[in-house]
């Protein structure tokens, strides 16, 4: 179906999604039919190797989900925790980021979802992501530095995009997806250590093709099951990543219907562009953040994300956004004060920091001196 506006994108691309998602157990097959081919190898006609590869298979299959179910139910019981541990992360409360508290908060009343869990990343790099299996045992953590580079706008954008994620069940369909990469992969690893392989290499070679036939049909089938194998594995790290970026795309229509500005959304992408890096995170998580800067040097069926100059395009396109182009935002030092927080008080007010800061002291073009007594004017000038 063609996207004509914003909602039509989100549901081709949801679409998109299911099918991608749907083709995990099909490869999950291949691979368990590679693998009764290289283990049953050692029959020497090849149409028997595949009878009793194709007999074998119901059987490799199931043990084939059992693996994947186990793998699901650790990830399930363990998965912010371990997401906490392999990021750095801490979870925050509203009195230690009452900025971040509040915007993620009314985001999620206004779509009458529980408060997920907080959590911030000490690091200056601009970047966000969202877990858990559930919309109850969500959890949104950012890092410190997309906290200081983005104004309140911008920030809650990205919010609502992490929201998305969650609301849209991108974490569980990204931990199946990973889960049926890591069964296939096993299945990868089981293949190149067993030593049929090699067997029916060798019992080939030394025969010389010569013996009916039969010591060169056996390496023949176990041939076909390595390629059988690697094809699985390879076309479902592709699919994955395919997988990742269509949710993406799938968040940041979700952000924009959310908080009706793809401005703030746009703008906060073209700031993450380029200050996105993490390299002391794995590149299994790094597929879950806002963006991972190393999919620029990669193909691009192996990226994670879309290339942010292509969601922007998106947003433009389908959300009626405006792109201001790259943005150049210098680092904010540990030290510094962010941009939202600069305020200018006087000697006897006190500082407080974050969007409800005191007004500024009085001065500026439109100041006018202390307003007389019954004079009607205001001391800011007139009101035009």
């Amino acid at each position: 179906m063609q996207a004509f506006g914003l909602r039509t994108h989100a549901w081709n691309t949801a679409w998109r999604s299911m099918l991608l998602l749907a083709g995990f157990p099909l490869l999950l097959a291949v691979m368990a039919l590679g693998l009764g081919l290289v283990f049953g190898s050692e029959q020497r006609d090849l149409g028997r190797a595949f009878g009793n590869a194709l007999r074998n298979l119901p059987g490799l299959y199931v043990m084939a989900w059992g693996a994947a179910i186990i793998w699901f139910a650790i990830a399930y019981a363990a998965h912010n925790k371990i997401l906490d541990w392999a990021t750095g992360a801490r979870p925050v409360t509203r009195a230690e980021e009452p900025r971040l508290w509040n915007l993620l908060e009314n985001l999620a009343i206004s779509r009458g979802m529980r408060m997920p869990r907080l959590a911030v990343i000490e690091t200056p790099a601009l970047n966000a992501y969202a877990a858990g299996l559930t919309r109850d045992s969500g959890s949104v953590t950012v890092t410190r530095g997309l906290m200081d580079g983005l104004d309140d706008r911008e920030l809650q954008a990205v919010l609502a995009h992490e929201l998305a994620h969650i609301r849209n069940g991108d974490a569980r369909l990204g931990l199946i997806a990973a889960v049926f990469v890591g069964v296939i992969s096993l299945g990868f690893d089981m293949m190149t250590r067993t030593r049929r392989v090699a067997r029916a290499g060798s019992s080939s070679s030394d025969s010389g093709w010569r013996v009916n036939g039969n010591s060169r049909n056996a390496g023949a089938a176990a041939l076909i099951g390595v390629l059988m194998i690697a094809l699985a594995w390879g076309l479902a790290a592709v699919l994955r990543m395919m997988l990742s970026r269509n949710r993406e795309f799938l968040a940041d229509a979700g952000a924009v219907e959310l908080t009706s500005d793809p401005d703030a959304m746009i703008s906060a992408l073209r700031k993450v562009e380029g200050r996105a890096d993490m390299p002391d995170v794995s590149p299994q998580v790094r597929a879950l953040f806002l963006e991972d800067a190393t999919d620029s040097a990669l193909s691009s069926l192996m990226a994670t994300h879309p290339p942010i100059p292509d969601r922007v395009a998106a947003l433009v396109r389908f959300a009626g956004g405006r792109d201001p182009g790259p943005i150049e935002t210098p680092a904010i030092a540990e030290d510094q004060t962010p941009p939202w927080a600069q305020q200018s008080v006087s000697e006897d007010e006190t500082v407080r920091i974050g969007p409800a800061a005191a007004p500024p002291a009085p001065g500026g073009p439109w100041w006018q001196g202390p307003a007389q007594p019954g004079s009607g004017k205001s001391p800011w000038g007139p009101r035009g």
